[in-house]
């Protein structure tokens, strides 16, 4: 992993180590990146309980317990679908905070609506709300993937998850 991930993972470790907290994640196409620059670090199973990698609605469905009713009227890419995989993830995990990632990575699959680089985000906790959110990035498959990483990471870190407990 590069210097830039390393220092992500070290900062999301001391970030969560300091609220004495543990995540965990949902990841459609990002296919675990999230996982693994978490656990990167060594001492992560002290801050990260698991992940989950639905890349197919099925999976959705039956591991983290997404409605296919939103699934059929949002699609898998939508803050509607993230939202409910991070409840999913909340409720099938120890962790007390999750993230969620589904989007359209490329270089096919996209459409007017939904296009190549569009990235749905979804962030809560335990004891608190779900907050979500929509981007768009740039470039080619990897590129996309790895702005949705460092983008979840970040993101979880600006939450002041603290002030609800």
């Amino acid at each position: 992993m590069d210097s830039q991930l390393n220092t992500l993972s070290r900062d999301v470790g001391d970030w969560l180590g300091a609220r004495n907290a543990k995540l965990a994640c949902a990841e459609s196409c990002t296919g675990g990146w999230v996982a693994e620059v978490v656990t990167a670090t060594a001492g992560s199973s002290a801050w990260f309980d698991c992940g989950f990698v639905t890349y197919s609605n099925e999976a959705k469905k039956d591991l983290l317990g997404v409605s296919p009713a939103t699934l059929e009227r949002y699609g898998a890419v939508s803050e509607e679908t993230v939202c409910e995989m991070v409840a999913g993830t909340l409720a099938r995990s120890r962790a007390d905070l999750a993230l969620a990632i589904s989007g359209v990575a490329g270089p096919g699959g996209g459409s007017a609506a939904k296009p190549v680089g569009m990235v749905c985000f979804a962030w809560g906790e335990r004891k608190g709300g779900i907050r979500s959110e929509t981007r768009h990035f740039a470039g080619d498959r990897e590129a996309v993937r790895r702005q949705a990483v460092i983008h979840a990471l970040r993101e979880l870190m600006t939450n002041d998850f603290s002030a609800a407990r």
